[in-house]
């Protein structure tokens, strides 16, 4: 066992926890008024909700040595789960730091998926439809990816810290979400604005600052790895950030702080799946990439197909993450990770068929679950409010609370 590299995981696990807040604030101060605090709650209370599913069952689940599919039952309540390292996933550390650190991954997974159906989620339902997500989505993907003989990992699928695990799944559910709930009510006649701009620039600064243990901590050891991934990380956020704003500058005639930062939560998402196995050269490659498709997809596919994704996280996470992980297949290299692989671009085409089968399995399964779980908890308990509802506000409808005295 490492002391360092369990200190460096657990404070990795720390800075991935920040990331929820920072979500919450991030997405809070897009939405209007009214829906700030609904948007605090709903990521406050993931944090508690799949803390405890990932003790009870979520944790074996997803990383029990079990079949190619599902984690089993093994480790149900962390039964065998110790202090003593466990060498399928990380041998310096504690079991327990390897188990605690992945459980903020299951945290800032569904919470992602908030923006999609912002403004307009009936509470009760929301906790219902998180709860199985996480059990029947992020799980097996989950496993399949990372888990010991999952059989995405097996086929030599690379996803450094999250690419299909997190971002494409999540971005992938939140667009079945806000196709099947339908549009906000006048949203095609009134479009607002964020209605607090500093929240989003804090929540995206923290996020940031999260990513770094989002990232880095996925090496699960102080080395050159943990290092590469920080770099690379930096690189892509910082080079999305200023290609988009540049794009804004050409398309609008101005920059905006909301599309730099919007863009670089999408070089953030983008690098993930690739942090840990791609040049700093090379993930300035990506982060321009990111933010152009997912510009593409924010500013023109969306207004073309008219579905409401509230806060865009199918067009920043689920394209990000699908273009990462497309890209670890063009740009990967074993000299930076000797135990990844070489991409296109290094002379191993095979691997970004394998990265391209991932994507599409992870991007079917989890929008095919996503409408079964949204179709039944809609029949028990019904996904959306009331239309009074809505235009009161779900702060006051829904938790009878405001945080603001005037509302809008």
């Amino acid at each position: 066992m490492n002391g360092a590299d369990t200190v460096f995981v657990l404070l990795s696990a720390a800075l991935v926890m920040l990331m929820t807040p920072a979500l919450a604030f991030f997405y809070g101060g897009i939405v209007r008024k009214k829906n700030i605090l609904s948007l605090l709650m709903q990521c406050f209370i993931i944090f508690c909700l799949i803390s405890i599913q990932w003790i009870v069952f979520g944790y074996s689940l997803s990383f029990a040595p079990s079949s190619g599919f599902w984690g089993g039952l093994k480790w149900l309540g962390l039964i065998g789960v110790g202090v003593k390292p466990c060498a399928d996933y990380a041998g310096t550390i504690p079991h327990q730091a390897f188990m605690i650190f992945q459980s903020m991954f299951a945290v800032i997974t569904p919470a992602l998926i908030i923006g999609a159906f912002a403004e307009r989620i009936k509470f009760s339902a929301f906790l219902f439809f998180t709860l199985l997500w996480a059990t029947f989505v992020y799980d097996p993907l989950c496993h399949w990816v990372w888990g010991t003989g999952g059989w995405l990992k097996e086929l030599g699928v690379l996803d450094f810290a999250g690419g299909i695990v997190v971002h494409t799944t999540a971005g992938v559910a939140a667009l079945a979400a806000a196709i099947l709930m339908g549009k906000r009510k006048r949203i095609d006649s009134y479009v607002p604005a964020p209605h607090n701009l500093p929240f989003v620039v804090l929540g995206a600064g923290l996020l940031w600052f999260g990513w770094f243990g989002f990232n880095a901590g996925s090496a699960l050891a102080v080395n050159g790895i943990a290092v590469n991934a920080f770099i690379t990380t930096n690189t892509a956020a910082a080079a999305a950030g200023l290609s988009w704003a540049l794009l804004e500058w050409i398309r609008n005639g101005k920059p905006t702080v909301f599309g730099i930062v919007t863009g670089s939560v999408a070089g953030l998402a983008t690098i993930t799946p690739a942090s840990g196995f791609v040049s700093p050269l090379s993930a300035i490659v990506i982060g321009i990439l990111a933010s152009v498709l997912c510009f593409i997809a924010v500013a023109l596919i969306k207004p073309r197909f008219g579905y409401d994704d509230s806060l865009d996280v199918f067009g920043v996470h689920a394209v990000g993450g699908m273009l990462g992980t497309l890209a670890t297949g063009l740009f990967a290299s074993k000299l930076i990770n000797a135990a990844g692989a070489d991409g296109l671009f290094f002379g191993n085409p095979k691997q970004f068929l394998i990265q391209l089968i991932g994507v599409a399995v992870a991007a079917l399964y989890a929008f095919l679950v996503t409408v079964i779980i949204y179709k039944l908890v809609d029949i028990f308990v019904g996904m959306r409010v009331s239309e009074k509802d809505e235009f009161i506000g779900l702060d006051l409808s829904q938790h009878r609370e405001r945080a603001y005295t005037v509302i809008e």
